[in-house]
C-alpha cells in the first residue's frame, strides 16, 4: 500500500481487531498486517501504548509449557474505538469527495 498509516489509525485498527475478540501478540499483527503494512517491531509499542492508556489490557495463558500475553479491550477501549469510527466516517467521505472529484470549484 502506498498510503502511511497515522498513529490514530493504527490505534483504531488495533482496537477493531480486538474489539472480535482476545488475541495475542503473533495473531493480532498477523490480523493487522491482513489491514495495513507494519512491521513486528511498530506494534508491540503501540500495544503497550494502549495499554497503558486503559484501553486495552493484558493476561497470560499457559500454552504448550509457556505462557502467551493475550490483549483484550477494555470498557475505555470500546467507548474510543466507538469516536475512532465516527471521525474514521467523516474523514473517509472528505477524502472520497476529493478523490472522486467532488470537490467544487466556485
Amino acid at each position: 500500500m502506498v498510503f502511511q498509516i497515522g498513529a490514530a489509525l493504527l490505534d483504531a485498527c488495533v482496537l477493531a481487531v480486538l474489539s472480535e475478540g482476545d488475541a495475542y501478540g503473533y495473531i493480532l499483527t498477523q490480523n493487522i498486517k491482513e489491514i495495513v503494512t507494519v512491521s513486528d517491531s511498530t506494534l508491540y509499542p503501540v500495544l503497550r501504548r494502549l495499554e497503558k492508556g486503559n484501553l486495552l489490557e493484558s493476561y497470560s495463558q499457559p500454552f504448550e509449557g509457556r505462557n502467551r500475553k493475550y490483549y483484550r479491550i477494555t470498557q475505555s477501549g470500546t467507548t474510543q474505538l466507538e469516536q475512532y469510527r465516527i471521525e474514521w466516517k467523516t474523514y473517509a467521505a472528505s477524502i472520497e469527495k476529493v478523490l472522486s472529484g467532488g470537490l467544487s470549484h466556485e
